[in-house]
This record gives C-alpha cells, structure tokens and sequence, in this order.
C-alpha cells in the first residue's frame, strides 16, 4: 500500500516537522511494516510552468515526425516572448495548454536543462510527458495537455504536485483495514497521540423504495449492497489534476472520471466500488452464485467460464460482474473519445464473503485491487458512506444529479463481542500494564469497552481480524511498543544436558567423519518402485509404508524405511558431477508403520495436554527408529608416493558398522548374511547378541544398476536405537598392567564355509580368563597344501595375569585349551 504524506496529512494534523522517515518510524514501532519512503520530486529544480502552444512547424527531412512550437509561458522566462521548443510528440494542437521546462532546470534523474541546437533549430527548453517528470504512467504515451482552464505561467511543480513523500507499506493478510489512507490515518493518529478526522464520518440517507432495484439471493456471500444512481454526468468531464495525481503516487493509472472516481473512494476509504453504465444494465441487479456453464467477458477483455462457486453480479442477462474481483464488459463506463460517452451511472458498494472472494481470485487467476482488500477483511459499515462519497465526487465534477433513490440490503448481524480480563494483555507481555492502558489502547484502535476486572470488548467493524482475547492483547502490547517488552534469558535448569540417544548420534557422526566419511542428509521421502530396485522380497517388512496424505512430489508419496535411496541418489549425483572416490554417511530416522493404525487425537490448546493425551498421541504416530548408513566407491585410499592405493571394499563398509557399534558400547559379531540389496556372496549380518542390527558389504550388480551407481560400490546400514539398548558406553579406562604380555600364535585350518566369527568366539572361550586380546592378522588358501575346501585361519593371542608374570607353560596350556574348544566346535585343526 503506497501512501501519500501529503493525503495522510489531510486525516491527522502530523507536526509540520515530520518526514516520511519520522512517520515511517513511527508507524514500524506501532506494528506496520513500512518498506520504504521515496522521496519524488527530491531532485526537480525549476523553472517548470504552464504554457499555451501558439505555433506549431512540421520539420521535414527526419526519420521521424518533429515539430518546432512556439510556447506562450507568461512572465516565466523573464522576457514574456513566446518560447521556442523542438518537440516529437504529437498529442497535442494549437492553443493547448501544456508543461514547459525551461533552461536552467533540472528533471528527476539528474537530467539538466539548457537551450541547445537540434533538427536545425534551437530549442529553449522541453515540453514534458508524464515519464520524464516521474509522475507515473497517465495512459496518453505523450506530453501532458491541461486543462483548458489552468493559468498560463502558472508553476508546474505546485500544481502537479510534484514534490512529495511515498510510503511503502507491507500490508499483512489480517489488516485489511490498512489497505486504505483512512486505516493508515487511523495508525499514524494512535502513533502520535493526535485526533482523526475520519473521511467515512458522513451524512448518508437512509434506503428508501425510490432506489434501483437489488435482489441478493445469496446472503452469506453477500450481506451488504448499496446502490446509488448519478444521472447527467458531463460525457467530457476529466478527472481534475489533484485525483490524477493522487492515484498516480498510490501506483494507478487514471482511466476516466468515474473510474477514477470509483477508484479514489476505494484508496482513501478501503471499500471497493463499481460503476455500471445505467443505459447497458437490464432490469433488477441481482447477486447470487453463477450458474453451471455461465461465462462473462470480464473488463481485461478475457471470456471466463464460471465456477457454479464463483459470486456474480446480474442483471436480466447474466452475469454483469466477478462479485469482489472484477466488472464485466459488458456494462462498462464508456469515455467521451469512444463516442457518446456514459452519463447515467450506478454506484454499486457491497461486502463480500472474504473466502468467496478469494477462491474466486484464485481460481480464475485474476487478482485485482478490490479482490486483495475484501479477501483480508473490508468494513461493512463503510459501504453507504462510501457511495455517498463517490455520488458527491461525480456530482461536483461531472456536473451530475444524485437520484434520491437509495438502496440497501443488509444481512442481519451484530457486532463482535469478546470477554477478556483487564490483566491478560500483562500476562501475555510480562509488563503490568493496568487496566487504564488496556482500556485506553483498545478504545484507541475503535473498540467499545466495558467492565471492571472483566472487560467486554465490542470490536469495531473495521477490524475483523480481532477474534478472540489473545489478538487484543497483541493490540494493546504493540500500541504499547514491542521494544518496551523486557529482554530475559531463559534459565533451564542445571543437569539438563543432551540426552543418551542424541550423545550416541553425535558420536557415530563424528567417529565416522573422523574414519573420511562425509555426512550427506536427505529427505525422507521414498516412491514404493525403490523397494523393488533393492530386491526385497515380496513379504519383507521394509515395504510397508507411512504414506503422506499431501506429498510434495508426487513420485515419493512414502515417508523411508531405509536410509541407503537417499545416500544411493547422493553418491550418484556426485559421482556424475566428478567425485569419483566417495565415502557417505547418514544418521536420521526411518518410518516404520505400527500393526493397529490409530487416528491422532487433537491435542487442547488453552492448557498444556495431560502425560495420557500425549502418550495417546504418540500411539498414533509411526515407530521411528535412528539407523545410521553408509556408502563407498572409488579408491579407499589413494595411490602415491607412498603405495598404491587400494579401491573401497566390503571390509571397510563392516568395519564402519564397527566403529559406530564401538561407540555404543558394543562389540558387533559379523557373520555371513543375504539380504536384499546386497551381494549374496559379499554380505555380512551385523549381529548383537542374537539379534541382527544391520548389514554391510558390496552392493548385488543389479542394485548398482538399477540406482546408477559405480561399479563395486558398498554400502552399510544398522539400527542405532537397538545400539543404545545394548551397549554401555560408560568410558573405560584402558588397563595397564605391571606384568609383560605372552604372546602365542596359532593356524588353524578350517572348512572355508565356517565363518571366523565363530572360529574366533571358540577361541575366547577357550582361552580363559588369562586372554587379554585376540587378532586375525592372516587368511591363507591353497588346495595343494590345505586341501580342497579348506582355509587358513592365523591368529595372535595375547595372554596376562594381574598378578605374576605367566610361565611359557601357563600360555602354552591356556592356548592349548583354547584351540581344543575350536576344534571341537568348529573342526579347527592345527596347521602343519
């Protein structure tokens, strides 16, 4: 909303000091977002006057139409000898009275004025058009003609109004009422203490049977229709200079005079008006919702095809009108240049259901001036003296007669009343305001109030965006001024910390940054074709789905089950963008939808839920367990001085799995495993105890083909929330001992189908309780010397007592005894 100061000033008497950067001050601590102030005119120097063409030369021999004048400018150039101007424009004649710049002035932009020579002649000065004066477009595309009336000589800057101030105000959806100078004026006048001089305060006459004829069919879409008739309307009455002006700096185009008419009571009142050609409408105006198969030729000149939703104004025909949006073409003010010219008119002014209006905006993708001030809340009180406005504006400018017919259909209702204690606006604000501010603030912005402790608040029609008592406290708190709200730190209380779940997260997430991995978030969105593309079987769980009721892509309606498509869609992406060697990781929540789906209940508002409620309403939500993934491809380690490198494998994807497991606490147990996405023959389980946390290994070929990915890529995936149950990550601190360590070495040879966790864990047991360590340092195959099916498996034990250092026979027979257990459960026997 552009706001004049200079029309702001005519509604509330501001100190002559003040400029639009003080008012715009002002108004930002009231509550209103003003963007900007433009200054026009900030930098327009005269001499700028009116002249009167005397003469006018043709000049020939250029590639476009110039014309040499002689201007009659008065006493302004000091001479009173006409002026001579060399102009292109064409929209003006002899004895017109046009605006004249002469040499020494200077235009907005900086643009100087001197006497210079061109086409052949000299020109003393310029005749201006609406551009260069940065006025704004006035729809003529050439000079400015005036009145014939205005005074020759006269100065231009004072009569066009040129130099003013501009405010820019951001109007939020719930104020509508400041889509108006009358609800701006009312803002500015609360600001700075002053009194308003209301521009609806008028002497409007009550309906009676004379007026023309209005049928509302519809009262719920339209509670509220004035109608007035303006007979003998001059056809060649223009819009006088100070309303072009004004609907110039608010960003409109003047049109004709009752348009513009129509248009300046809207601006300065906030209510949409219409004016119908009374010669074009055919019988009864009517209101009521359009028909099945209706169009209208709105006044943009686009045929529509209505909505049986959409509000319309009719008369015998059919629709006339997009209710609140836009007229129809069909009863349009004719101007006098277009023949004949309108000059009986009916002044239409109605409130409009807000939602109507909009979904009618929307819905025909036509957003006007009045849809934007009816869709945010317009006063149904002001559509009477609204017509009575637009009647009295066409009456002394248009030589017009006001019909005493006078129509109105009203809707019954009654104003809007809330109760809210007079210490409530204290307790949403933290200040003890008292019940004297409270009243005061609220009878400032209109309301009606009444009650001691208990106030009751009648809102006043302008504002129906007050609703309930927190919206009066908002009032009362930003009148007050939000920079006066006191400025406290919260204070939470001590030993409060990250919880157990959120430590463990943050630490897979570093210990696997620490390992090269780089963290890679995705959404949680999935398409039910990516279950297939991972090879899960036709009953696997993973394939049931959270699905969202409005998805934002229609390709990925399903909320994750498994965190590897978004890490498979990232590792994509950058290995087509150049990054070849990748290693990703992802912690985040997987949706797991419950056996019994249960409706969520609607939690209270106006007092915190009770622990039942919202366990009833953690019942309904879907189990949402933290995994954490990972992906590799490309070169594990890069080649260089110092090696050659070695290309990303399954081993590194177990050993992530590890790493994280040992943060929780947990000593994984890695086993041979198949599972979907993975290769069946490259493939570990992720075991803790007896229950399977995840799996890790190279991904199946048709995997990596299906997802895009490169050759060999690996991939890991584990459940971080089975971790923490597990685990107990109480830090230990690390042993040391006085005593040296005995180390024995063992090969045992094994069927190549038995996994060396198991081999391992017999070990263990085995050993005792003398076993301080045990590492797999060598795996050895050969037929010609193992056998056929056979596999060596080498591993160093470590074994230490607390209390004495151990003999060669003590290490010898704990090792004994522990490749003895091996053999037993596994057939493990000593190699030769």
């Amino acid at each position: 909303m552009r706001v004049p100061l200079s029309w702001l000033r005519e509604y509330v008497d501001l100190p002559a000091t003040e400029t639009g950067r003080d008012v715009q001050a002002k108004l930002i601590s009231a509550g209103l977002e003003v963007e900007s102030v433009e200054h026009l005119g900030a930098d327009l120097k005269g001499p700028l006057v009116v002249g009167q063409v005397l003469t006018i030369e043709e000049l020939e021999g250029f590639k476009k139409p110039i014309r040499f004048c002689t201007v009659d400018v008065g006493q302004a150039n000091g001479t009173g000898e006409p002026q001579e101007i060399v102009c292109g424009a064409r929209n003006f004649a002899v004895g017109d009275k046009v605006v004249v710049v002469l040499p020494g002035a200077t235009l907005p932009g900086g643009f100087s004025i001197s006497a210079r020579k061109t086409y052949g002649r000299t020109s003393h000065g310029m005749i201006c058009s609406s551009d260069e004066l940065g006025m704004g477009d006035d729809g003529t595309k050439g000079i400015i003609v005036l009145p014939p009336e205005t005074e020759v000589g006269k100065d231009a800057i004072e009569l066009l109004e040129l130099v003013d101030e501009v405010l820019d105000i951001a109007v939020t959806a719930n104020r509508g009422d400041c889509l108006s100078i009358r609800g701006v004026a009312r803002e500015a006048a609360i600001a700075y203490g002053l009194p308003l001089r209301d521009p609806a305060l008028l002497d409007v006459p009550g309906p009676n049977a004379y007026g023309y004829p209005v049928q509302v069919s519809d009262p719920l879409g339209c509670d509220r229709f004035t109608a007035r008739t303006v007979t003998g309307l001059s056809p060649e009455a223009r819009s006088p200079i100070w309303l072009q002006r004004r609907l110039q700096k608010v960003g409109m185009r003047p049109i004709s005079l009752a348009v513009d008419v129509t248009n300046y009571v809207m601006t300065e009142l906030g209510q949409p008006l219409h004016a119908y050609d009374r010669s074009l409408v055919q019988g009864t105006i009517g209101v009521r919702r359009a028909e099945e198969g209706e169009q209208i030729e709105t006044l943009d000149g686009v045929t529509r095809k209505l909505h049986t939703a959409d509000l319309v104004i009719t008369d015998e025909r059919g629709p006339i009108g997009l209710a609140g949006v836009m007229g129809g073409a069909n009863t349009e003010i004719a101007d006098h240049t277009e023949g004949e010219g309108t000059t009986d008119v009916v002044i239409e002014a109605a409130h409009f259901d807000p939602v109507s209006i909009a979904r009618t905006a929307r819905r025909h993708k036509l957003s006007s001036e009045a849809s934007r001030r009816f869709e945010r809340g317009v006063d149904p009180q002001a559509a009477a003296a609204a017509a009575q406005r637009t009647v009295d504006l066409l009456v002394l400018l248009a030589g017009g007669t006001a019909e005493a017919g006078v129509t109105e259909v009203v809707a019954p209702s009654a104003p809007h009343t809330i109760s809210v204690p007079a210490d409530h606006p204290d307790k949403v604000a933290g200040v003890t305001y008292g019940r004297e501010t409270v009243v005061r603030r609220l009878q400032e912005v209109g309301c009606d109030v009444y009650g001691q402790d208990e106030l009751i608040v009648t809102v006043p029609s302008w504002r129906p965006d007050l609703q309930e008592i927190n919206d009066l406290a908002e009032e009362v708190i930003r009148l007050e001024g939000y920079e006066n709200l006191p400025s406290t730190l919260p204070k939470p209380p001590a030993g409060r910390g990250l919880t157990h779940r959120q430590r463990l997260h943050r630490r897979a997430g570093r210990v696997l940054a620490g390992a090269g991995y780089v963290e890679a978030p995705n959404y949680p969105f999935v398409g039910e074709q990516v279950f297939d593309q991972l090879l899960l079987d036709a009953d696997d769980p993973k394939r049931r789905v959270v699905r969202l009721t409005n998805p934002l892509n229609d390709e990925e309606p399903a909320l994750r089950t498994s965190l590897l498509p978004g890490l498979f869609g990232a590792l994509r992406r950058n290995d087509g963008r150049g990054s070849h060697d990748l290693a990703l990781f992802e912690t985040g929540l997987v949706f797991l939808p419950r056996p019994e789906q249960r409706v969520a209940a609607v939690l209270p508002v106006d007092r915190r839920p009770t622990d039942e409620e919202i366990a009833e309403l953690d019942a309904a939500l879907p189990e949402q367990p933290r995994h954490v993934a990972v992906v590799l491809a490309g070169a594990r380690e890069q080649a260089g001085w110092w090696g050659k490198g070695r290309p990303a494998d399954w081993a590194d994807a177990v050993e992530a799995g590890r790493l994280v497991a040992r943060e929780a606490g947990v000593e994984l147990t890695v086993r041979g495993g198949q599972y979907g996405p993975w290769h069946p023959g490259r493939c570990a389980e992720l075991v803790v105890g007896d229950t399977v946390v995840g799996h890790a290994g190279e991904l199946h070929p048709r995997v990596v083909k299906a997802f895009g990915l490169p050759a060999r890529t690996c991939a890991m995936e584990l459940n971080l929330d089975v971790l923490e149950a597990a685990g107990d990550d109480t830090p230990q601190a690390p042993a040391i001992s006085t005593f040296p360590v005995a180390t024995q070495d063992v090969a045992l040879v094994v069927d190549k189908f038995v996994p060396h966790a198991e081999v391992e864990a017999a070990l263990r047991a085995g050993a005792g309780e003398l076993l301080e360590g045990i590492r797999l340092f060598d795996v050895y195959e050969n037929e010609e010397q193992l056998g056929d099916g056979k596999k060596s498996l080498a591993y160093a034990l470590r074994f230490r007592a607390g209390d004495r250092t151990l003999t060669v026979d003590e290490a010898s027979a704990a090792r004994d005894a522990a490749v003895a257990l091996a053999g037993e459960r596994t057939g493990a026997v000593l190699r030769a």
